[in-house]
């Protein structure tokens, strides 16, 4: 039974992960907005999601252990690539590309790098959900915020212990997107 659940929860996760952004990436191609995507909350979960797939790949942990990261990078780079073709000027994304690239390299120069930036990653990523926050608190207004993304995000994180703090983060983003949504409609 133990067996059975543990292989659900494994492959579940891996399978919502894998569709994880493309509401969030359909989302902003149908609106052809990127109106209520927080860059720096973007880039902070990128950042996180790059750090924790460099930490298994230094270590050499096997593959289905973090299978689920270089599909969160794709669709993360994916994203980001379609907010700034949105905001106007995609070449703009390169700055962000190249660093991305080159931490990928940085953070292994040392061991004490890759380690140090793994004990961070959970911060990271709770800053990421912050900034998110902050920019739809800021706006009062969803956009093309996608409530569907940030409540499988939030499966993911509920499946998983070690994440239990990004499930609450989640699940609040979800909350102020839908928040802000039904003030959309009432307001017209």
């Amino acid at each position: 039974m133990e067996t059975r659940l543990l292989w659900f929860c494994n492959w579940s996760v891996l399978g919502v992960c894998a569709t994880l952004k493309l509401p969030q990436i359909f989302a902003v191609l149908g609106a052809r907005s990127a109106r209520g995507i927080s860059l720096p909350s973007l880039l902070l979960e990128l950042a996180g999601f790059l750090v924790f797939l460099r930490y298994q790949c230094y270590y050499e942990y096997p593959l289905l252990t973090y299978l689920e990261y270089p599909i969160l990078v794709a669709q993360d780079l994916i994203l980001l690539l379609c907010v700034f073709h949105f905001k106007g000027d995609v070449k703009q994304a390169a700055p962000y590309i190249v660093l991305c690239v080159s931490a990928w390299f940085i953070l292994t120069l040392q061991k004490w790098i890759i380690d140090l930036a793994m004990n961070l990653c959970t911060f990271i990523s709770a800053a990421s959900k912050f900034a998110q926050l902050q920019c739809l608190w800021k706006s009062r207004d969803s956009g093309a915020v996608s409530a569907a993304t940030w409540s499988l995000a939030s499966y993911t994180c509920a499946v998983l212990i070690r994440f239990v703090i990004m499930l609450a983060l989640n699940t609040w983003v979800a909350a102020t997107i839908l928040h802000y949504q039904k003030t959309d409609v009432k307001s017209e």
